[in-house]
């Protein structure tokens, strides 16, 4: 399983998260298996996923669908920050 950390800025965090929510059927296409999120005051996002398959995560987050629901949640596309989770300290 990898982890995908996505941190970014929107417009409104309260309206960012009401269509966050609604998207799980393109959700289910990136292979992902659990997520994990939270919002700031400020307007900031961080999600993180669990997928199987990461070569069908970047696919599906580099898609024009993609593109159209986080423009339609606000996403500031600009401030977007994807990271692949590859490391791991066992306690």
């Amino acid at each position: 399983m990898t982890k995908v950390l996505i941190i970014a800025q929107v417009e409104d965090s309260v309206k960012w998260e009401a269509g966050f929510r609604s998207h799980a059927d393109l959700f289910r296409t990136m292979s992902i298996t659990s997520q994990t999120f939270t919002t700031t005051t400020n307007n900031e996002v961080a999600i993180c996923s669990d997928t199987s398959d990461l070569a069908k995560y970047m696919e599906v987050l580099n898609s024009q669908a993609t593109v159209d629901a986080m423009s339609f949640d606000g996403v500031k596309r600009d401030t977007v920050k994807i990271f692949v989770l590859d490391k791991e300290v066992k306690l």
